[in-house]
């Protein structure tokens, strides 16, 4: 179980996160804000942050970026059937291509358009290693859905539930 010392209380990770889920299972069942609260003894008010800070809208556009990926032809295909505006998955092999095939100052050059590119769409899907979910969620101005599929670093190839992504697409259309 993961603590947190503060001055002089413990802080339980596990109880935080229970309540956090049982909060938004009640909203999702049709509790109103005020009724969750009142059932697990916190304020309404933080039942509304809670949302808000976990809110995703379908806006205008989705991005996708994911590597390295054993069936990257069959989550495209479910990608581009359920429109995301822009898709860029990699296999290793691809993903070390394209490093490999570039100076330093290409890379540099193709890396930075790449991210002021992905900034503009409002909702990013990544799929990839723990670290470097963290670096692309860090550049990002708008929301970001992470799709873990490893520690890292990663080095081969790995499939990815095409269920879930399509799970999460579907669940960003319906959130509009």
């Amino acid at each position: 179980m993961e603590t947190f010392r503060i001055q002089d209380k413990i802080i339980s990770w596990q109880k935080i996160e229970n309540i956090l889920r049982k909060a938004l299972q009640m909203r999702a069942r049709g509790l109103s804000q005020q009724e969750t609260a009142d059932r697990l003894a916190i304020d309404r008010t933080f039942i509304s942050r809670l949302e808000g800070i976990g809110e995703i809208r379908k806006g205008q556009s989705i991005a996708c970026i994911g590597f390295p990926l054993q069936n990257k032809q069959e989550v495209q295909d479910i990608l581009e059937k359920e429109g995301v505006d822009f898709i860029l998955l990699m296999s290793e092999k691809e993903r070390l291509d394209f490093v490999n095939q570039r100076s330093g100052k290409e890379l540099l050059n193709e890396l930075m358009d790449l991210t002021a590119r992905v900034r503009g769409y409002e909702i990013v899907i990544g799929i990839g290693s723990d670290e470097r979910l963290k670096l692309i969620e860090g550049v990002l101005d708008g929301q970001f859905i992470g799709v873990e599929i490893g520690a890292s670093p990663i080095t081969e190839d790995k499939w990815v539930d095409p269920q879930e992504i399509r799970k999460i697409l579907r669940s960003i259309r319906a959130a509009r």
